[in-house]
C-alpha cells in the first residue's frame, strides 16, 4: 500500500456498502480526503466508524437533481478553490425481469439510476474536476459487453455506460481529465441480495401469464444468481482498480476486475452470437422448453 499522504479530495456514489464502501475505505487510507455519497445519515455513520476524520458522509440520491447539486455545494465548499482529483460513479441498482412483461416504470427507474443519475453527478462535479485536472472513473460491470436473460435492463444500463464513458473521455481529453470504467465480475456485495430481494418484489406482482410462460426460467436463474454471489471476490479488489485509476500516470480506459469478467468479455469477442446464446442459456441452467 502507498504511503499516507494528502492525494486531494475524491467523490465517491453509493458508498454505503459492496465497491463503493470498499472503495471509500481504502482511499481513505490512501491518504484522500474522501466524500462518501450515502442516502441515510446512519449509512454515513457507520462508514466513519471505519474510517479516518477525512472521510465526510455526503448525503446524495442520484435521482434527484436538488440532492445533487446539494452534494456539489456542500464539497465545494469544503475544498474553497481546490479542485476534485477524482469522481467514483459507483451507484447502482438491478432491476430484472422478463421484458415481455416488465413494467416500463421499473425499466425507467433502471436508467434513472444507472445512467442518467451517473452523468447528471458527473456533470455537477465536472467545475471541480476540471480545476484539478482530476478524473472520473465510472463502474460499470462486464455485463456491459456481455447481456444474459432477465437482467436485460441492468445489462442496458451497463452497456449504455461503456458507451457514455468513450464519449465522455474524448470529450474531455483537451482538459486533460481522464475517464475510465471498471468493468468487475462477480463481486461478493449486498447488491446481490438487494437485486434478489427487488426481483421478487417485481415478479410477485406480475400477471398469472408471466409466472406460466417463465417460472421454470426465472427460477432457474434466481438460483444460479445466488450460487454466484457466494462465490464472488471481495469489493477490495475493485477498490484497488479505482486507486490505480485515480493515480496511475495513464490511466487504463477499461478495467477488466476478475476471471469470470476475463471469461466473459473474451467469449464475447471471439464467438458468434447464437453460439455464446447457448453457452449463457445452458450455464443458467435455463429450460429448453416452457
Amino acid at each position: 500500500m502507498a504511503s499516507k499522504q494528502n492525494f486531494g479530495a475524491v467523490v465517491i456514489t453509493g458508498a454505503s456498502s459492496g465497491i463503493g464502501e470498499a472503495s471509500a475505505i481504502y482511499l481513505d487510507k490512501l491518504g484522500y480526503q474522501v466524500f462518501a455519497g450515502v442516502r441515510r445519515d446512519a449509512d454515513g455513520e457507520q462508514l466513519r466508524r471505519k474510517t479516518s476524520v477525512r472521510l465526510t458522509p455526503l448525503l446524495l440520491d442520484v435521482r434527484d437533481e436538488a440532492s445533487i447539486i446539494a452534494a456539489a455545494n456542500t464539497v465545494s465548499a469544503a475544498l474553497n478553490t481546490v479542485g476534485l482529483a477524482g469522481l467514483v460513479n459507483n451507484a447502482g441498482i438491478v432491476v430484472a425481469g422478463p421484458l415481455e412483461f416488465l413494467p416500463v416504470a421499473e425499466l425507467r427507474k433502471q436508467l434513472e439510476v444507472n445512467v442518467i443519475g451517473q452523468i447528471a453527478v458527473t456533470q455537477a462535479f465536472l467545475p471541480l474536476l476540471r480545476k484539478a485536472q482530476g478524473r472520473v472513473i465510472n463502474i460499470g460491470s462486464d455485463n456491459g459487453k456481455v447481456s444474459v436473460p432477465f437482467l436485460g435492463p441492468y445489462c442496458a444500463s451497463k452497456f449504455a455506460m461503456e458507451a457514455l464513458t468513450d464519449a465522455l473521455r474524448m470529450e474531455l481529453q483537451p482538459w486533460g481529465i481522464e475517464v475510465s470504467i471498471i468493468e468487475p465480475g462477480t463481486v461478493t456485495t449486498p447488491i446481490w441480495d438487494k437485486s434478489i430481494t427487488l426481483a421478487d418484489d417485481i415478479w410477485n406482482k406480475l400477471p398469472p401469464q408471466a409466472h406460466k410462460l417463465y417460472s421454470a426460467a426465472v427460477d432457474a436463474t434466481r438460483n444460479t444468481a445466488n450460487k454466484l454471489g457466494k462465490n464472488g471476490f471481495p469489493a477490495e479488489v475493485v477498490a484497488l482498480a479505482v486507486a490505480h485509476a485515480l493515480t496511475a500516470k495513464k490511466p487504463k480506459t477499461r478495467y477488466v476486475v476478475g476471471l469470470d469478467a476475463q471469461i466473459n468479455i473474451w467469449l464475447a469477442k471471439i464467438l458468434p452470437d447464437r453460439l455464446l446464446d447457448k453457452l449463457i442459456i445452458q450455464y443458467l441452467g435455463l429450460p429448453k422448453n416452457p
